[in-house]
């Protein structure tokens, strides 16, 4: 995994170099070549490629160069013990260090020792919102020092004071396989705080504890990595996480690694489902026109669309690569890989339009099918349900993270989903069923969703578990039967009997959904006695016909007992026929209308 994301960075130019990270700076301390304050300029949100000490902090000891935080540089006047006296010094002696090959250094150190101009620029910091946390730098004469002229160059040879290469063993990096003195704790990765993770960063690879150490191994020598190789793994991550969606408390990230035709290229066209391709932020905008890049990032788009397909329903186009998903989230300062998967993106689409398929399920009116709905939503489908729930979305990061995961590999693979979708969602309907209604007009039906689960879940238990769209008389399951014949009766009791306490659905549907016979005998007496109340003759007709022919297709024998799979076909049935009812009704209406229209005419 580790060589994929390094891959991913060499192959898009997304290396720093080592030493160095890109920053946000907030405010410059301007100061003339003689040490006067000047006064403060605001930074913007550009990031700036700035020296960074990383790995070679030595816990608390050390502190970046030229740019750091405030509360490091100028001394907080609330924080009476100075704890950042350390990190101020060293910042300090740092400057004094280059002195020789820069003047503005000299002057920023000079101006530390004038208590007078320390306390000028805290007021000044102060007035304009400059908090002890954000990164601040100086500049001198009208000379910005992150970027004076040789600063790399001296800075590559300077940090090598910390390294002490010479009396560290080697051994070979576990991303590149070359020799290398391995890091001894690695820079975090930024992205997964609305994941779990924390805002400063999460470890990727952390050794702290004898647990997760082998062979009495210390630190980093149980995964030696190359201060090179890693920042590559690190710039990566940080790129990917940034565009990432979030999925049940995990970031979904993903990537091509190969180029795309120029017929399937999104950009080129203008236009990828009716949907403008050519631009999401202005990063895409400055990539898009270089000619190197063109390509790439097209097929980058294309990608992103296709994952975010499997969760939206639409299709795309073919796109011969690879591609490679890695599901993210942040546990205790630490990054945690949920799940990895890598293939051809060919079978992924013939997967994930396998999924848009078996989840095709008419809508009430049994005219169209229901419409495309994101993963995130179709996963409140799997709770319990509750009447009102403020913290939904901090139930399913709790609750389905796991069963997640065995989801999205199913229909990454085309596979099985696992028995907990078809158990959750069975619950989630009959908790649905069973609910009361301030209006109980209207006839229960079970939840779109809810079914849509249950559809895909038996259709890939094998071909004999196909199921259509719609109502099939012809289904050999004597289950999916008798939920049609409950979903007769109840339509029954709601046009002849209005507003009554408790309706048949609420008083038997969860018994009669795993013990038919059981209940359906009780119910076809009273149903009885409803069709008589029933005073439209076409419609109690229409009743009888739907009983008739739902119970011969049950057989000689209604089953006493329904397990897991044939209850999933109970809740199917059920819906598949207030469907095909309500499909009738409307087309009833619809021919009396015409014959009116016509007869006026």
């Amino acid at each position: 995994m580790l060589k994929a994301f390094y891959d991913y960075a060499i192959r898009n130019d997304l290396v720093l170099p080592p030493g160095y990270c890109n920053k946000t700076i907030q405010a410059y301390v301007s100061l003339s070549r003689e040490g006067q304050f000047l006064g403060i300029i605001l930074g913007d949100d550009m990031p700036v490629l700035c020296p960074d000490i990383g790995s070679l902090a030595n816990g608390k000891e050390k502190c970046n160069p030229i740019v750091e935080k405030r509360s490091v540089i100028f001394k907080d006047a609330s924080d009476l013990e100075d704890k950042a006296k350390i990190k101020r010094d060293f910042y300090y002696q740092v400057l004094e260090d280059g002195s020789d090959r820069f003047p503005e250094f000299e002057t920023c150190v000079k101006v530390a020792e004038d208590e007078k101009t320390l306390l000028a620029i805290s007021e000044a910091l102060n007035e304009n919102k400059i908090k002890g946390s954000d990164r601040i730098s100086f500049i001198v004469d009208g000379k910005n020092i992150v970027k004076a002229e040789g600063l790399r160059d001296w800075w590559n040879i300077y940090r090598k004071k910390f390294i002490n290469a010479e009396k560290k063993e080697k051994t070979l990096c576990l991303i590149t396989g070359e020799d290398t003195v391995p890091m001894e704790t690695v820079p975090p990765v930024t992205g997964l705080a609305v994941v779990g993770g924390h805002a400063r960063g999460d470890a990727l690879i952390c050794f702290d504890k004898s647990a997760f150490c082998s062979y009495d191994q210390k630190k980093s020598v149980n995964a030696p990595v190359s201060e090179t190789a890693f920042f590559a793994v690190k710039a990566a991550l940080d790129h990917l996480l940034k565009k990432a969606p979030v999925l049940a408390n995990m970031k979904f990230v993903h990537w091509y690694e190969q180029d795309v035709a120029a017929e399937n290229d999104p950009v080129l066209s203008a236009d990828f489902l009716g949907i403008n391709m050519l631009v999401d932020d202005e990063e895409d905008v400055e990539v898009s026109a270089e000619e190197k890049k063109s390509k790439a990032r097209s097929a980058e788009n294309q990608a992103s669309k296709l994952i975010k397909s499997v969760k939206t329903g639409e299709k795309i186009p073919h796109l011969p690569s690879q591609y490679t998903i890695v599901l993210l989230s942040g546990v205790n300062g630490r990054v945690m890989v949920r799940q990895y998967e890598h293939g051809s993106y060919e079978e992924l689409q013939r997967n994930i339009d396998l999924w848009n398929e078996q989840l095709e399920l008419k809508d009430l009116n049994g005219i169209q099918n229901e419409k495309s709905k994101k993963l995130n939503a179709r996963l409140l489908c799997l709770l319990k349900k509750h009447n009102s729930d403020s913290k939904i979305w901090d139930r399913v990061n709790k609750e389905l993270s796991g069963i997640t995961q065995a989801i999205i590999r199913a229909i990454i693979h085309g596979t099985l989903l696992p028995d907990a979708v078809a158990l959750r969602s069975l619950a989630y309907i009959r908790s649905q069923m069973l609910e009361n209604d301030e209006n109980q007009t209207n006839m229960k039906i079970p939840d779109a969703t809810a079914c849509q689960w249950l559809k895909v879940w038996l259709m890939r238990k094998g071909k004999e578990n196909e199921i259509m769209s719609e109502y099939d008389p012809k289904h050999k399951s004597s289950a999916y039967h008798c939920g049609a014949a409950m979903a007769v009766h109840a339509a029954i009791q709601n046009v002849a009997m209005k507003n009554v306490n408790a309706t048949i659905v609420q008083r038997y549907y969860s018994s009669a959904s795993q013990m038919p016979a059981l209940v359906l005998g009780q119910i076809s007496r009273l149903s009885a006695y409803h069709l008589e109340k029933i005073e439209n003759e076409w419609l109690r007709k229409q009743y009888e016909e739907a009983l008739d022919g739902a119970y011969c297709a049950i057989g000689n024998e209604i089953p006493a007992t329904l397990t897991l799979e044939q209850q999933a076909y109970f809740a199917l049935g059920y819906r598949q026929m207030c469907t095909k009812l309500q499909k009738d009704k409307n087309e009833r209406i619809e021919k009396i209308k015409n014959n009116i229209e016509n007869q006026n005419i």
